[in-house]
């Protein structure tokens, strides 16, 4: 097993995840079996209850963890899946070796964190790396380790140093090491003095980079690379650039112009490693694939707007997987992606009085976009400019997609505009017991735990009976059933059901006890679905999610093409 550890320093958030994903994606190109970990130093034991607002996205896996939003960006770029146990937390960590102690595994020893935390995360990375991760069920040729944070950072101290140890232990021509730096200008001058002060913190804690990637907004100049080079002690082709693109889709391929996959090979000596034809194959035929899209992506003029109606858009990372799906879509139906950014509240009655400039620049954007879109999301604030927008959506003839929230948001809105229900709710919105509790707690949910305690994790939908004229099931191909990620704890009121049904609104998909409503349609509407599971977590750069995909095709009005090809 060969291990690519990715690092970080100066400031986080500055492409690590991109960095990993796209180095991942390269070696696949070259038929290496791909897996990948994410290492977070914080105490929580998964991202369930961490805010949008501070964290960004939660990102849902298949077996119902509630992970790192990177975890999103390998499992899209490497087409893999992932669990649980590849996203590595302090909480996890300490827990685990905690149980062990109570337990009786460490009986008269003294429990430290060197050596019995940094043991446990070295154990838990050779463990997970070996976990097939695609198709083929084959264990990975090569583990993607991405460390969170900043070096540096007294949280990740215990990480760093178990990495230190981890290179002698899988011996150093398996261990390569990529440290991620910025590279800043002030008064047009590129500064090298953060990378370099980034880089000896680093050897000081023992570890050598093997390669340092700059990431800046130009291109560096080559005196900046030599001083760099010099002083970070790493050739000068050691050194490569990452610097700002039209698309973090062409990031693959400028790695690749910088020969990193050579560079990495020498240390890891990957000639050792034995390729099956088929895999090579299949490299060749993704890495074709890829340098296809992003060519395709660089000749689209034609636009589309979407209106993006939510409550966390101050920090645009709490819609990382909305916005690659719509991305993925938009590459697909060649058009050139505008997202106008909506913040609900602004779409609220009362916004007309306390905040009339944002009330009126909210409304224009949702009246002049081409879809409107409402994720998911939690709690009362901005609802009802979301079931406004809903509203708009379906009385126009606008295209529609709602996710998980959205379509809850949907049914009430049909419920009070259509049905006459006017004091339609959902038991999650108001303090008090609603008249007609349209959306209700789910019976088998915790009410006191919020951690990893929601209906989670992949399962089946099934479509009903007489539902062929559905253009979303038609989008998937016809087929009677179709297994989707969810995360919620709250659903459509079954007893509500046949009176919305027989006023319109259509429940195409339930799940396999036919109790839970997972999709929703309207037949005479260029596109208004929604649907309870979250399709963003399944999509992939070249695979888009269908309903995300449908939702674009119509609102670039190429839909009914997308439906007959």
């Amino acid at each position: 097993m060969k291990y690519v550890v990715v690092s970080g320093g100066v400031i986080s958030g500055i492409g690590k995840g991109v960095i990993a994903s796209s180095t991942g994606l390269l070696f696949k190109t070259r038929g290496f079996k791909v897996s990948a970990i994410k290492i977070d130093p914080y105490m929580n034991i998964d991202a369930g209850t961490m805010s949008p607002l501070e964290h960004g996205e939660v990102f849902v896996l298949d077996d119902g963890g509630e992970v790192d939003l990177d975890l999103g960006n390998y499992e899209r770029y490497l087409n893999i899946t992932l669990t649980r146990e590849n996203n590595i937390t302090t909480g996890k960590i300490y827990s685990h070796v905690i149980e062990r102690e109570r337990r009786g595994d460490y009986l008269g020893k003294t429990v430290q964190v060197v050596p019995h935390i940094t043991d446990a995360i070295q154990e838990w990375i050779q463990r997970v790396a070996k976990i097939p991760v695609d198709d083929s069920g084959e264990e990975p040729d090569l583990c993607i380790v991405e460390l969170g944070g900043t070096v540096g950072d007294i949280e990740s101290a215990p990480f760093v140093e178990a990495l230190r140890q981890f290179q002698f232990r899988v011996g150093i021509e398996n261990f390569a090491l990529i440290h991620v730096s910025l590279v800043p200008v002030v008064n047009g001058e590129q500064k090298t003095k953060p990378t370099q002060v980034a880089v000896r913190d680093l050897r000081g804690l023992g570890l050598m980079p093997d390669i340092v990637a700059c990431r800046c907004t130009q291109k560096l100049e080559k005196p900046t690379t030599d001083k760099i080079s010099m002083f970070c002690h790493v050739g000068p082709d050691q050194v490569l650039v990452v610097h700002d693109l039209s698309s973090i889709y062409h990031v693959p391929l400028l790695l690749d112009q910088q020969k990193i996959i050579q560079q990495l090979s020498k240390k890891l000596k990957l000639e050792s490693v034995h390729l099956t034809p088929t895999f090579i194959e299949k490299g060749v035929s993704l890495w074709n694939d890829w340098k296809h899209l992003t060519s395709i992506h660089d000749r689209m003029f034609e636009t589309v707007k979407i209106a993006l109606v939510g409550k966390y858009t101050h920090l645009k990372d709490s819609y990382i997987s909305v916005i690659k799906s719509l991305e993925h879509s938009a590459m697909r139906c060649q058009r050139k992606l505008t997202i106008n950014w909506v913040e609900a509240t602004d779409l609220e009655a009362d916004a007309s009085e306390s905040n009339r400039v944002n009330f009126h620049k909210a409304w224009h954007e949702v009246c002049s976009a081409d879809g409107i879109l409402v994720p998911g999301g939690f709690g009362v604030r901005g609802t009802e400019g979301m079931i406004a927008a809903c509203k708009w959506a379906r009385e126009n003839k606008v295209p529609y997609l709602g996710i998980c929230l959205g379509l809850q948001i949907a049914v009430i809105e049909y419920a009070r505009n259509v049905l006459g229900l006017h004091d339609a709710q959902s038991e999650e919105l108001v303090t008090e017991a609603p008249k007609h509790p349209i959306i209700v707690f789910m019976p088998e949910v915790s009410k006191t735990h919020l951690g990893g305690t929601m209906r989670l994790g992949l399962r089946p939908t099934i479509f009903q009976e007489n539902t062929e004229w559905s253009k979303l099931r038609k989008l998937y191909g016809g087929v009677e059933a179709v297994h989707e990620r969810h995360r919620h704890r709250y659903e459509v009121n079954p007893k509500y059901v046949p009176d919305l049904e027989t006023a319109g609104l259509s429940f195409v998909g339930k799940d396999d006890k036919g109790e839970r409503m997972e999709i929703l349609e309207l037949k005479n509407h260029p596109w208004f679905v929604g649907t309870q599971y979250h399709p963003e977590y399944l999509s992939r750069v070249l695979d888009p999610s269908k309903p995300y995909l449908g939702f674009l095709a119509a609102s670039s009005g190429i839909l009914h093409s997308l439906i007959d090809n």
